[in-house]
């Protein structure tokens, strides 16, 4: 199989990290758009893939590559949905820096006296070949969970120490890295991912199954030639 080079549209560490390691399979290499010089793309719309989708095509035009994008965030039963596509700037909202840290520390002052913890990360890649790819494909990823009272374990980022997984009785952050992987969000997104590039991309057409069509026209009786 042939390596493939894409372009991650993302200047998150963190998100490079974690899809390199997921998109290891298909002999791909993530290469970071800041690596290149190319700027981060605006990300004007509400919904993730909407944003997912301008910013992969931003970095397909720059860089000449294909590319991929993640747009992801977190969605919040008690406040709509939100902060959903404005996940990464939510502390800003409330005076505060951009930055995880405080993302998660603000989250908890809104949350403060809130009983309905359900929440849901969710996480939209979206490749494209070239930036005027009329066929882009795309995977979407999405893991519930509730909200914890205070931040729990030292690995993953974002809000990984506040999103508390029932099924493991544990935050994102507590878990082993190929644990979280295997059942986060973007985990999910990038298998799909993986399944549509290698059909979409990298599979020659009619290699795995030629096809072996049947004879038009009538069948000829046994012994003999079909009359006029």
């Amino acid at each position: 199989m042939a390596d493939l080079k894409l372009v991650l549209a993302s200047n998150n560490p963190g998100k490079l990290m974690e899809l390199q390691g997921m998109l290891a399979p298909l002999g791909i290499e993530l290469v970071r758009q800041a690596d290149l010089g190319i700027p981060e793309a605006e990300e004007p719309f509400r919904t993730f893939v909407e944003n997912a989708l301008a910013k992969a095509r931003h970095a397909a035009r720059t860089s000449g590559l294909p590319a991929l994008a993640d747009d992801a965030g977190l969605c919040v039963d008690a406040f709509g949905g939100l902060p959903g596509v404005d996940t990464a700037y939510y502390a800003t909202q409330f005076g505060y820096e951009k930055g995880d840290g405080n993302n998660v520390k603000a989250l908890l002052e809104q949350m403060r006296n809130v009983a309905n913890r359900r929440a849901a990360l969710v996480s939209t890649l979206v490749a494209v070949r070239s930036p005027d790819d009329p066929e882009p494909l795309i995977a979407i990823g999405r893991v519930a969970g509730e909200i914890a009272r205070e931040p729990v374990g030292t690995g993953g980022f974002g809000f990984d120490p506040v999103m508390f997984i029932p099924a493991f009785c544990k935050t994102f952050a507590q878990m082993p890295v190929e644990v979280k992987n295997a059942n986060s969000h973007r985990g999910q997104a990038a298998r799909r991912m993986i399944e549509l590039i290698r059909e979409a991309w990298l599979t020659p057409a009619f290699a795995a199954a030629p096809l072996h069509c049947p004879p038009r026209g009538p069948k000829p009786p046994e012994g003999g030639q079909s009359k006029a």
